[in-house]
């Protein structure tokens, strides 16, 4: 058994960014879970970790009064594919270039509380002291932000071409018009060859598209590294008992280049049936998962269609909860809702069947769920989209759109190259022509 973790308040504010660079970027495996460059609320956390076991992490019962943040557990990712055979469907599980589970048990944590700016360190007693020391010293000698290295332009392999994709949008909408589905999230992938610097790629990603979900999970030659919008899930302590929060997105639109123009993209969103009902699906989907891990009548719908705004997109997002059955594992809870309906469709067993015949690749990482599991089931996922995938020979950006009967071959392929331009961007490489 691990030593136990002892806390330690640090006196002033250091930059997250700083801390991360000059501490832990090059140890073997690190994580950073980051609220953003210039975060106001929220937390973020970064350390160290040890592999381990993700069925350990499965099989984390859930607290009935979860402790509030990462106090100590597992920092580390699902992918989609395994998930999606685990609930019943198709699935290429070899995805020949990551892992498709991580999970790193946390040994050093730096919690940074952006609301309250304090800093806590977390680790066994000597460990927690020399790292403490090492933050304070770091915090008086004002360190020169890292710079990330200039770039050199890369090429980027599609796998879909525009017209291809298009055909397969085609091929969605004949399925709903058949029945067999409501809604499909229709996705492809961009790669990039050649060695990548995870970390300077990350600082590249969040400075051009910062987000609340976002962060960096690297092991060995591997890293997740991600500027995603989306909460997947959130379990922390309700009024009666433990409480799960999701936060589909389902709807986009770019932003503006001036402010008359970007208030009109965002009513444009609001607006639109298509991009209403897409999101209504999902949130039905997830009301659904829930309802199969919380007790009765628990399950509501905290906020319905929504619009956020964030540097490169509008999206349109809502919220579900729901009171937790006593006793739920972290395994249990994954297998009522994970994949995530907003990357699969509606109904969701027949839309990953659908899925896998159309898309004929895995998804790897990409589209899974990625963020913090704590020792007593309190956890804070978020989807893996908005994403770069690191592995030996290069990287890979996943993309893709929710297809309804009302789509627009169109306007879908050109969704998919707004999500996809940011982080093909911080690697360096641009999308292929008709992107």
């Amino acid at each position: 058994m691990s030593e136990a973790l002892v806390a330690v308040d640090l006196h002033g504010w250091v930059d997250p960014a700083d801390v991360f660079a000059t501490l832990f970027a090059d140890a073997p495996h690190v994580y950073w879970l980051d609220a953003g460059p210039d975060a106001t609320t929220g937390f973020s956390w970064m350390g160290t970790g040890v592999p381990d076991d993700p069925g350990r992490v499965r099989a984390t019962v859930i607290s009935p009064r979860p402790a509030a943040g990462f106090r100590g557990g597992w920092v580390g990712w699902w992918g989609y594919d395994e998930a999606a055979a685990r609930a019943g469907a198709p699935a290429r599980c070899d995805d020949g270039a990551t892992s498709p589970q991580l999970w790193l048990r946390a040994d050093r944590i730096v919690a940074f509380d952006h609301a309250a700016r304090r800093v806590t360190v977390r680790a066994a007693p000597e460990a927690a002291a020399r790292l403490a020391t090492a933050i304070g010293l770091l915090a008086a000698s004002d360190p020169v932000p890292r710079q990330p290295h200039d770039l050199q332009p890369r090429d980027t392999h599609a796998r879909h071409a525009p017209h291809a994709y298009a055909a397969l949008i085609e091929q969605c909408r004949d399925a709903i018009r058949e029945g067999d589905a409501y809604q499909l999230c229709l996705t492809t992938r961009f790669d990039v060859d050649g060695d990548v610097d995870p970390l300077d790629t990350y600082l590249r990603l969040r400075q051009a598209t910062p987000a609340h979900h976002g962060g960096i999970v690297r092991s060995g030659r591997v890293a997740l590294l991600s500027a995603s919008p989306e909460q997947f899930l959130d379990v922390a302590r309700g009024d009666t008992g433990a409480t799960v929060r999701t936060r589909p997105i389902k709807g986009t639109r770019p932003r503006g280049s001036d402010p008359a123009g970007d208030a009109a993209l965002a009513a444009e969103l609001r607006a639109s049936e298509k991009e209403r009902a897409e999101n209504v699906m999902i949130v039905d989907l997830m009301r659904n998962d829930l309802s199969r891990v919380c007790d009765p009548g628990t399950v509501g719908v905290d906020a319905l269609l929504e619009v956020e705004s964030y540097p490169a997109v509008h999206q349109l997002v809502s919220t579900v909860s729901g009171a937790l059955v006593v006793g739920t594992t972290v395994g249990g809870l994954l297998d009522a809702t994970f994949p995530a309906g907003s990357m699969t469709g509606a109904p969701k067993l027949s839309a990953m069947t659908i899925l896998e015949r159309l898309e004929q690749a895995p998804r790897g990482v990409f589209a899974g769920c990625f963020g913090w599991v704590g020792t007593d089931g309190a956890l804070d996922l978020a989807m893996v989209i908005r994403s770069i995938v690191v592995h030996p020979e290069g990287a890979y950006v996943g993309a893709g759109g929710g297809i309804t009967w009302r789509s627009d071959a169109a306007a879908e392929v050109a969704e998919v190259g707004i999500k996809a331009r940011g982080p093909l961007a911080a690697l360096g490489a641009t999308l292929p022509p008709g992107w």
